[in-house]
């Protein structure tokens, strides 16, 4: 089978040294250039860090069921929106395969897996858990906005049989999400829990499928705890 295509990326750089990496996978029908500019227009600035590079790469174009058919940028095939039917895992297999020869980008370029964080917004948040979770559970952590995994998904089946150590999970969800409901994100928690997961869960009352700048506030907190500065090493 032929490696698949390098994927399309937007890149905020860090004002400083390069110690650590952050992927942001955005949602259905987006990329990773609108995903940064959302952000930027809800922070009024890049979201950006002293040592850690942001990463927005764009899911490739293919047929989405959901959609009729019709091509969409998303990271995965999905029979529809909903927790209780059976995940394409075709697709999202294909997809962590193109998703870890990102990873191995940084890894080659002197960033460790315990200093590289992934997550996203809705499909984006759980394509990185299934990325993270089955496959790169080195990783310093997981973070998944407005997201959910369906109720038998493969994630869960791989962490049943799982012994070793597993990455956080940072989610967060509104209230008022008619897309993916708050009760799917919940449940997600719930069971991500009862495998093993360190897990939080930040509720924000009356938010919609979308994001917000109290929520970005408290992503980029959390980013900061689990990448934090490093001091240089003394020959440098």
């Amino acid at each position: 089978m032929a490696a698949p295509a390098a994927l399309q990326r937007s890149v905020v750089a860090p004002a400083g040294r390069h110690t650590a990496s952050l992927i942001f996978l955005h949602g259905s029908g987006d990329t990773g250039q609108g995903a940064r500019a959302w952000i930027k227009q809800i922070l009024n600035q890049d979201m950006a860090f002293q040592h850690i590079k942001v990463i927005y790469p764009t899911a490739p174009a293919r047929p989405y069921t959901p959609m009729k058919g019709a091509f969409s940028n998303v990271w995965f095939d999905r029979y529809k929106i909903c927790n209780d039917c059976p995940e394409h895992i075709e697709s999202i297999d294909s997809m962590c395969r193109g998703l870890t020869d990102l990873i191995n980008d940084e890894v080659k370029n002197g960033i460790a897996k315990s200093r590289i964080l992934i997550g996203g917004f809705s499909m984006g948040g759980g394509m990185a858990m299934h990325l993270a979770f089955r496959f790169h559970q080195d990783l310093a952590g997981v973070f998944a906005l407005s997201s959910f995994l369906n109720k038998d998904s493969a994630v869960y089946q791989a962490l049943k049989r799982n012994e070793s150590a597993l990455p956080e999970l940072f989610q967060c969800h509104g209230t008022a999400d008619n897309l993916v409901l708050y009760s799917w994100g919940e449940e997600t928690n719930k069971m991500l829990k009862s495998l093993g997961v360190s897990t939080s869960l930040h509720t924000f009352p009356n938010l919609n499928h979308e994001l917000n700048r109290t929520e970005i506030e408290k992503l980029k907190s959390w980013i900061i705890k689990k990448l934090p500065v490093e001091a240089p090493k003394a020959n440098e």
